[in-house]
């Protein structure tokens, strides 16, 4: 996957950019490579976990006033493996969307460092558990997930209304774990994401 991700960021770059001819105006379109580092917290005693990766999202900021804008973060659905003590057990598919509010420190200069917070929703999906584990547990996990989101960031200017970008964000992200219909415990991923990417302004 992570051979993929130059391609459709420069598929998504090649889409956005001509939007870039125009004066500034209070749009943002950014695409990005954004690697996910799970933090894995687990309390039903399974040793849960999901594999790291990067994989491109593409956002989109409306600036209300020149310091203040919202976010909306997008990918499509993306599939994890699921260990259990460093095992795999299975894979399931998340879809996160991502809104945030942003403030903007330096709106007109070359750097632009921001800070944002927000609200992070998650659908899992397509969840499938090795036949060994069906079995024996009867396992199963709660299918959405709602949390905060943190992010800091700076958007470098490197022609006029296009920029380069370097953000960071924090999420909670995690699920409920039942085990033959019962509750067995919380799941917390609550990742950290580190992307890079290409912004256009118009």
């Amino acid at each position: 996957m992570f051979k993929k991700v130059p391609a459709l960021v420069a598929v998504l770059a090649a889409l956005v950019a001509p939007l870039a001819q125009a004066d500034e105006g209070p749009w943002l379109v950014r695409v990005r490579a954004l690697h996910l580092d799970s933090a894995n917290k687990d309390s039903t005693g399974l040793g849960l976990s999901i594999n790291d990766k990067t994989f491109p999202e593409i956002d989109f900021s409306y600036f209300v006033t020149p310091n203040i804008a919202a976010e909306l973060i997008l990918t499509y659905p993306q599939k994890q493996r699921l260990y259990s003590n460093g095992t795999e057990i299975g894979s399931l598919k998340h879809l996160p969307p991502t809104l945030t509010l942003q403030y903007h420190f330096n709106p007109t200069g070359t750097v632009r460092p921001y800070v944002g917070a927000g609200i992070n929703y998650t659908n899992f999906s397509s969840v499938e558990f090795a036949p060994a584990v069906a079995t024996a547990l009867k396992p199963g996990i709660k299918h959405n997930s709602v949390g905060a989101a943190f992010q800091v960031g700076a958007d470098v200017e490197i022609s006029k209304g296009t920029y380069l970008n370097f953000d960071v964000k924090k999420v909670n992200l995690g699920t409920t774990v039942y085990s033959n219909g019962a509750e067995a415990g919380k799941f917390k991923v609550n990742p950290t994401l580190v992307s890079v990417g290409l912004g256009w302004r118009f």
